[in-house]
C-alpha cells in the first residue's frame, strides 16, 4: 500500500509539475529580484511585494488544508481560520519572547501587554516558546488536537453536512470571544507585535523576508505532496467512497469516523504550519484572525480555484488575495460585493472551478461534463 502510494504521488501528470516548477522558480528569481537587482530595474522585486507573495503562499497552503477534507472526503468545514489562528499565534508567541529586554517597558521576561497589565509572572503556557523547535512543534500539535479533540465528538456523532460546517464555524467564533480577552494572557484585542527577529535574524531586513517567503514556497510544496500521497493513495480511495456515499462504505464495515478524523487532523496541522509561516511575515497577530468570515472566504477560495484538485485551491487563493488587495484600493468601498459576486458567478457557470473547467475543456472537450473529481 505505501509503495503504490509513493509510485502514485512520484508518477505525476504535468499540471503538478508545472506547480512544483513555479514553486522552485518563484523561490529563486524572487529573492535573486529583490536583493541583486537594482531599485531602478525591470526584475527589481519590492520588499512589500516580497512579504506580500509570501502571504498568498500561506493562504495558498491554507486553502489546500481545506480542500483536502472538502474535496476528497465531503467535509465543509467553516473553522479552519481557528487552525490557522493557532499555528499563528504559537509562532507569534515565540517572537514575543525573543524581543527580551528591548520592549518598552524593557522586561527580559515579560511581553510589554502583560507589564501593562501588571502580571507579575509568565503564565505556564508560555513556557517552552522561547525554542523554536518547541515553537513549530505546538504550531503543528495545538492544532492538530483541538481537531482530534472536536471532530472525534463531532463524527462520533455522525455529525455531518451543513451541520458540521455550523459547529465548526461557533468553534472559532467561541475561540474569537476567549482570545479578545485580556486576562487569557494573548495581548487581547491587540493581539501580539511589534516583533524583532526570528533566530537571530532581524523580520525587517530584505533577507530576512526574501528567506521567509522561501521557506513558505518549500512548505507549499511539501504540503502538496503530502496531500498528494495521501489522496492518491488506498487511503485515498476511502475518502472518496465517504464523501461520495458514506452510507455505503459504512455499511461495508470500514470505520468512517476514524478516516474523516485522520484527515480532518492532518488538515488542520497543515493549517497551522500556514499560520506560523504567515505572522512573521505580516509582522502581528490577533484575533481577528478567528472571524467566521475569514474561514468562510477559505472556502470561497477553493471553489473558485477548482475544489478536489489541491493545485486548485492554491490557484484560488492566490488570484481571489490578489483581486481583494486589488479592490481594496481601487474600490475601497466595494471589493466586499465584487468579491461575493465571484462567488456566486463561479458557482453558478463554473460549477467546477478555474482548474476543474479548464480541464474538462481542454481535456474533455465538453464543458461542464460530469466526471469524477480526481488529483492528477
Amino acid at each position: 500500500m505505501l509503495a503504490d502510494a509513493l509510485r502514485n504521488t512520484i508518477k505525476m501528470a504535468p499540471s503538478s509539475w508545472i506547480l512544483l516548477g513555479i514553486l522552485a522558480a518563484s523561490s529563486v528569481l524572487v529573492p535573486l529580484g529583490n536583493l541583486l537587482a537594482p531599485a531602478d530595474s525591470l526584475f527589481h522585486v519590492p520588499t512589500y511585494m516580497v512579504s506580500l507573495l509570501g502571504k498568498y503562499v500561506c493562504f495558498a497552503l491554507l486553502a489546500m488544508s481545506v480542500d483536502l477534507i472538502w474535496g476528497f472526503c465531503g467535509i465543509l468545514s467553516l473553522g479552519h481560520g481557528a487552525f490557522f489562528a493557532l499555528g499563528g499565534y504559537a509562532m507569534g508567541m515565540h517572537l514575543m519572547r525573543q524581543i527580551g529586554a528591548r520592549g518598552v517597558y524593557g522586561n527580559p521576561v515579560l511581553p510589554d501587554f502583560m507589564v501593562f497589565l501588571n502580571w507579575d509572572k509568565l503564565p505556564w503556557y508560555w513556557l517552552g516558546f522561547d525554542s523554536f523547535v518547541f515553537t513549530i512543534a505546538m504550531a503543528i500539535i495545538v492544532p492538530g488536537s483541538l481537531a482530534l479533540a472536536f471532530g472525534w465528538f463531532a463524527f462520533r456523532s455522525r455529525v455531518t453536512g451543513v451541520y458540521f460546517a455550523i459547529i465548526t464555524q461557533a468553534m472559532t467564533f467561541a475561540l474569537m470571544l476567549a482570545f479578545f480577552r485580556n486576562d487569557m494572557g494573548f495581548g487581547g484585542n491587540n493581539g501580539l507585535t511589534d516583533f524583532k527577529d526570528m533566530l537571530g535574524f532581524d523580520l525587517h531586513t530584505d533577507s530576512t523576508r526574501s528567506g521567509l517567503f522561501v521557506a513558505s514556497t518549500f512548505a507549499l510544496g511539501a504540503g502538496y505532496m503530502l496531500c498528494r500521497f495521501v489522496v492518491k493513495s488506498k487511503l485515498g480511495q476511502v475518502l472518496a467512497a465517504i464523501r461520495d456515499e458514506e452510507s455505503r462504505v459504512r455499511f461495508l464495515g470500514y470505520r468512517v469516523a476514524r478516516y474523516k478524523l485522520f484527515v480532518f487532523t492532518l488538515s488542520a496541522m497543515l493549517a497551522g504550519v500556514a499560520g506560523a509561516l504567515y505572522v512573521p511575515q505580516v509582522g502581528i497577530i490577533n484575533p481577528s484572525e478567528f472571524a467566521p468570515p475569514g474561514s468562510i472566504e477559505i472556502v470561497i477560495w477553493v471553489a473558485v480555484g477548482g475544489r478536489g484538485t489541491l493545485y486548485g485551491a492554491a490557484l484560488g487563493a492566490i488570484l481571489v488575495n490578489y483581486a481583494k488587495t486589488y479592490f481594496t484600493g481601487a474600490l475601497p468601498d466595494a471589493w466586499l460585493y465584487v468579491l461575493g459576486a465571484s462567488f456566486i458567478f463561479v458557482t453558478l457557470f463554473f460549477p467546477k472551478g478555474i482548474v476543474g473547467t479548464v480541464r474538462d475543456w481542454v481535456f474533455l472537450k465538453l464543458p461542464f461534463k460530469k466526471s469524477e473529481t480526481t488529483i492528477s
